[in-house]
C-alpha cells in the first residue's frame, strides 16, 4: 500500500469514528418560545392603589397596531426622583370624580376636540373621536391612544378631551393618577384652561403634567403672557425628572386657594404628594372655577423639535381623575407647603 493510501485510509477511519459519536449525542431539546409582552409595572400610590392595567387590551379595529416602539433615552442624564413622602389621606370626599364606565360614551364626561390644523404648535397629529384614540377599559381607566400608522392618509392620529365640569370653587384640588408615554415625538399632558370663550394667553394655562421627546420629566408650568420679549416674566417653570415615567402611575396634583373676589391667590403642584412648585395667580387672568381639565397626546411639533414618534402606538392611561374641597393634608399643610415650595423659574 502506497503512503497516499495508508493517509487515505487513517483519514477514512477517523471521519467515520466522528460521524459515530456525532449520531450517538444526545439531541438538544427544543426551547420555549417567550413572546414578550408590554405590561405596566407600577407601585399602589397613597390612597390611589390600582389594579394592573394590560395594554392588550384593545379596540377591534381590524388588527392589533404594530409594537410599540422602544423610546430612546434621553439625550442628557436627567437628576434623580426623590421618592414620593408619605402623605397624610385626604380629609374629604371628591365633589367631582370622573366615572371611567366602559358602558358609557366618552362625550359623557368630556367634550373631544377633532382637528389636524396643527394646533398653534405645528403638531402633526389629527385629533378624532375614533374610539381606536380613545375609550375605557373594563377595569375602569380612560385610555388616550396616540397612533403612528403606515397609511400615509392618516399617519397620525390621537385624541383630545375637555371636561364638561369646571373647578367650579374658589379652594380646591384637582388630582389625576397618570401613566404616561415617554418616546421621542410624544407630548402627553393633563392641564387646565379656562372655559370658552377665552384669550389665550392673557387669562391663563396651568400645566399640572406634561411631558415631551421622551425627556421622562415633568414641566410644571403657568403661563399667562406671550413668548417674546415684552412677556418675559409671564412664565413659570419647574422641571421634574421622573425616570420611571413610562413604567408606573404617578399622581399629579393642582391645589387653588383664590379670594371670592377672583383676584390674585396661591397655586401649589405636587407629585405623589410632594410639593414641586408654587405662584401666586396672576392678577388679570381668568377666576381659578372657570377653569377646565384638559387631557391629550400631541404628536411632533416645535416642542419636540421637529421629531416624529415611530409606527405603533402610545397610551396616556387615566388611572383616577378628580376634583376635592381640600388638599391632603388640609389646608394647614397647604399653607406650609407654599412656603417651602419652589418659586417657578421664568422661561
Amino acid at each position: 500500500m502506497s503512503f497516499q493510501h495508508t493517509l487515505e485510509g487513517l483519514f477514512n477511519k477517523g471521519k467515520a469514528k466522528l460521524d459515530e459519536l456525532t449520531n450517538n449525542r444526545p439531541q438538544p431539546q427544543p426551547q420555549p418560545q417567550y413572546q414578550q409582552q408590554y405590561q405596566s409595572q407600577y407601585q399602589s400610590q397613597p390612597q390611589h392603589q390600582q389594579p394592573q392595567y394590560q395594554p392588550q387590551y384593545q379596540p377591534q379595529y381590524g388588527g392589533q397596531p404594530p409594537p410599540i416602539p422602544s423610546s430612546t433615552k434621553p439625550q442628557r442624564t436627567p437628576s434623580p426622583f426623590i421618592p414620593a413622602s408619605t402623605r397624610p389621606s385626604p380629609s374629604t370626599s371628591p365633589y367631582w370624580q370622573a366615572a371611567f364606565n366602559p358602558q358609557t360614551p366618552i362625550s359623557t364626561i368630556f367634550q373631544q376636540e377633532t382637528g389636524a390644523h396643527g394646533w398653534g404648535n405645528a403638531e402633526s397629529q389629527n385629533y378624532t373621536t375614533d374610539p381606536r384614540n380613545c375609550f375605557f377599559t373594563p377595569d375602569n381607566k380612560l385610555v388616550l391612544r396616540a397612533i403612528c400608522d403606515s397609511s400615509p392618509e392618516n399617519k397620525y392620529t390621537s385624541a383630545r378631551l375637555i371636561s364638561h365640569q369646571t373647578l367650579d370653587r374658589q379652594r380646591g384640588s384637582l388630582s389625576a393618577t397618570l401613566t404616561a408615554p415617554c418616546a421621542p415625538g410624544i407630548w402627553p399632558a393633563f392641564w387646565l384652561l379656562p372655559s370658552q370663550p377665552f384669550t389665550w394667553p392673557d387669562d391663563g394655562e396651568i400645566d399640572i403634567f406634561e411631558s415631551w421627546n421622551g425627556d421622562c420629566v415633568n414641566h410644571s408650568c403657568l403661563h399667562w403672557g406671550h413668548y417674546n420679549g415684552a412677556d418675559w416674566d409671564k412664565h413659570r417653570v419647574v422641571e421634574t425628572p421622573i425616570p420611571d415615567m413610562g413604567q408606573r402611575a404617578h399622581t399629579f396634583e393642582l391645589a387653588w386657594d383664590q379670594p371670592g373676589n377672583g383676584e390674585g391667590g396661591r397655586l401649589v403642584w405636587y407629585i405623589d404628594g410632594r410639593p414641586v412648585m408654587k405662584a401666586g395667580i396672576p392678577r388679570g387672568t381668568r377666576r381659578i372655577s372657570d377653569w377646565r381639565v384638559i387631557l391629550n397626546v400631541a404628536m411632533g411639533g416645535n416642542v419636540c423639535g421637529g421629531r416624529l414618534p415611530g409606527e405603533g402606538w402610545y397610551d396616556f392611561v387615566v388611572h383616577e381623575l378628580r376634583m376635592s374641597a381640600e388638599p391632603a393634608g388640609g389646608w394647614g399643610r397647604f399653607a406650609e407647603d407654599f412656603e417651602r415650595a419652589r418659586e417657578g423659574k421664568t422661561m
